[in-house]
């Protein structure tokens, strides 16, 4: 195993058409692995606009599923690990927004169903009930790869701290977050809040976003990006479709915990 892997976060955008996302996803993954990328990560909700009333219709279960097989096809064709975003799944009656994620033989790994719904009145009239159309996951999940132990998350369960640092000790080293922040949110919290939980947990973060589009009633922040377990912010997007890449180093991650042994001073006895 190297102390050393690249990551690549496609901040693609996101349009109506299935079979169009799940194109874009194939060509962008293949870009990502052209230019290095051994773990490529996909945004939430990939394969739908983040329209809780369309999540229904772009459902689906595994196995099987077009999303689904492309993202086991891809992973097998190029060779690499793919953190699959997320997409609407199905099973036994219940919706959950849910991330699989695969590796380099296809082979699905694990998933982590969002286990936090984003129940929220915004400044604005902004309203969003994701409570009305999906189920809530109930589990951290932390994945281990032949490149790092990964924990992976989706978007609202960034903000709940005792999460991320459960996946921390149970190994993460990489704490992936396919997440539609608001523009709202986004704006003054997004950033921060990626760079916090790295600090943290002394992790590095990815917070994986689909592009901005302004024809759609739900704007989503976009600005996908990569944290070091320093808090540093290693590559980041703006608004646009676009590619972000950084290499992952595990020795800077032992390095940080050596010189700063928070994990290891925990005091179980008071909290």
């Amino acid at each position: 195993m190297s102390d050393v892997f690249r990551l690549a976060c496609c901040q693609m955008k996101v349009k109506r058409e299935k079979e169009e996302n799940l194109s874009k996803a194939r060509l962008m993954i293949a870009e990502s692995v052209e230019n290095g990328a051994q773990m490529v990560v996909l945004p939430e909700m990939f394969n739908c606009p983040y329209r809780a009333e369309l999540f229904p219709k772009y459902a689906e279960s595994y196995p099987g599923g077009p999303s689904l097989e492309m993202l086991s096809l891809t992973a097998k064709e190029n060779q690499v690990y793919i953190v699959g975003g997320s997409i609407p799944e199905r099973e036994n009656g219940c919706l959950y927004n849910t991330s699989f994620v695969f590796d380099p033989d296809g082979r699905l790994l694990g998933r982590h169903r969002k286990a936090h719904l984003f129940d929220v009145d915004l400044p604005g009239g902004l309203k969003i009930r994701e409570s009305n159309t999906l189920n809530s996951g109930n589990q951290s999940t932390v994945i281990r790869t032949e490149l790092c132990s990964i924990g992976v998350a989706i978007c609202y369960d960034i903000r709940f701290p005792e999460l991320i640092r459960q996946m921390a000790l149970k190994g993460a080293q990489v704490v992936i977050i396919p997440a539609t922040f608001t523009l709202t949110t986004g704006q003054v919290h997004w950033k921060i809040t990626f760079q916090v939980r790295a600090i943290d947990n002394q992790v590095f973060t990815v917070g994986a976003a689909a592009a901005r589009d302004y024809s759609e009633r739900f704007i989503g922040y976009a600005h996908s990006l990569i944290c070091d377990p320093w808090g540093e912010v290693l590559a980041e997007a703006g608004e646009e479709e676009k590619i972000i890449y950084s290499e992952i180093n595990l020795q800077r991650l032992e390095k940080v915990r050596q010189e700063l042994p928070l994990l290891r001073r925990l005091r179980k006895d008071l909290y």
